[in-house]
């Protein structure tokens, strides 16, 4: 279409693109993580395991989901997004 400019449409599904291929790679290697603390017998050194290896990712994980929550219309996200999980009644 003549004097379209798509390039801010092509940098929110670039943004979107980044959240969503870290989000995959961010995961695979926290259940990896879990498959190493889950073979701990030990309760003690398992649960610390998990939070050595395995919680670490939380925040990571969540930083991109955040930012997708921002960027993804509401009609179009499936789930409650975090702000109305907190203000919920």
């Amino acid at each position: 279409i003549p004097g379209l400019n798509a390039s801010a449409d092509i940098a929110l599904i670039k943004k979107i693109q980044d959240h969503t291929a870290e989000i995959q790679k961010l995961t695979g290697e926290m259940i990896d993580a879990r498959k190493v603390a889950n073979r701990i017998e030990d309760q003690r050194e398992k649960a610390i395991a998990y939070h050595d290896t395995v919680a670490v990712f939380f925040d990571r994980i969540r930083y991109h989901i955040d930012k997708l929550e921002e960027i993804v219309d509401d009609q179009i996200w499936p789930l409650p997004k975090y702000r109305e999980l907190l203000f919920l009644r």
